[in-house]
């Protein structure tokens, strides 16, 4: 599943098309997504202005200037493909992703600009929503979810008062969408082996002063990995084809048996299953 960095490589992918654009055409393909379309979807969206395009956690938020806001979640196979008036066709190359397949094709918005936004979704485990703008926040999507990562809500304080006294491992507990927003399991595993926290550890019983640094660390992967375009994993690509490449940095996360690259350690990565999710780390210097 796309994960923060991906989704926000997305929002600033889709920007320069879709924000401050009006709708011009919307066309809905099918009834449902993951879950069915709101009602008068099209109707809604069609001559509607784009405000702003933002990202809360893994989801990307139109706000428009009749007072909606339409949320979109790529789920694990969307994306969006962009068309303007000055290209033709797909922009950029996939290396890891076969074209998409016009039978996948679910929703298409137009611009009065010329712009052509298409979502595509294999598997359909992506939804689209509308929400009045005075319920977002309220939203049972949004009303649970912790501080955003990369914002000033989320900090040492804040994770020591999530871990105290957990029994959960900090992997886990950082995975909780209550605790902190958007954080996956890809990012999660970088940033526990850069800061040399064990996984496995119980999160009540890690020393306050490691927390300081795993903030920090968390803060640099998620933005090392928005610079390089996200991770790119499998079906996952920009919203303007081009693949990231950040997955050639990985230093945990799908290096089971290969050398730590930690400066001075010498382990070897391990893997293991947490809650059903693969956990890359290192037993040597992750304690």
């Amino acid at each position: 599943m796309p994960e923060l960095p991906e989704v926000e490589t997305v929002r600033r992918g889709l920007a320069p098309t879709l924000e401050g654009a009006r709708l011009s055409r919307v066309e809905q393909r099918r009834p449902d997504l993951r879950f069915p379309f709101p009602d008068g979807f099209v109707q809604r969206l069609t001559g509607a202005r784009i405000e702003t395009l933002e990202r809360r956690a893994k989801y990307l938020l139109a706000r428009l200037d009749r007072g909606d806001v339409l949320i979109m979640h790529l789920g694990m196979t969307g994306r969006f493909e962009i068309e303007t008036a000055l290209t033709a066709g797909r922009l950029g190359d996939f290396h890891f992703a076969a074209p998409p397949d016009p039978k996948h094709a679910h929703v298409v918005f137009e611009t009065e600009a010329g712009g052509r936004v298409t979502y595509y979704d294999p598997r359909r485990f992506g939804f689209m929503g509308l929400i009045p703008q005075a319920e977002v926040l309220t939203h049972p999507w949004f009303a649970a979810m912790g501080p955003e990562p990369l914002g000033p809500d989320f900090d040492a304080a804040h994770l020591a008062a999530a871990f105290a006294g957990r029994k959960q491992s900090p992997k886990t507990l950082l995975l909780d969408q209550r605790i902190v927003a958007g954080l996956g399991n890809i990012y999660v595993c970088e940033a526990l082996h850069r800061a040399g926290i064990s996984p496995l550890k119980p999160a009540g019983r890690i020393a306050k002063t490691k927390l300081p640094g795993l903030v920090a660390t968390i803060r640099e992967v998620l933005e090392e990995a928005i610079t390089a375009g996200g991770s790119t994993l499998r079906d996952f690509a920009a919203a303007d084809g081009a693949l990231g490449y950040f997955q050639h940095s990985f230093q945990a996360y799908g290096r089971e048996k290969a050398p730590c690259l930690a400066p001075g350690c010498g382990g070897t990565i391990t893997r293991t299953v947490q809650a059903g999710r693969s956990t890359f780390y290192c037993p040597q210097c992750q304690r």
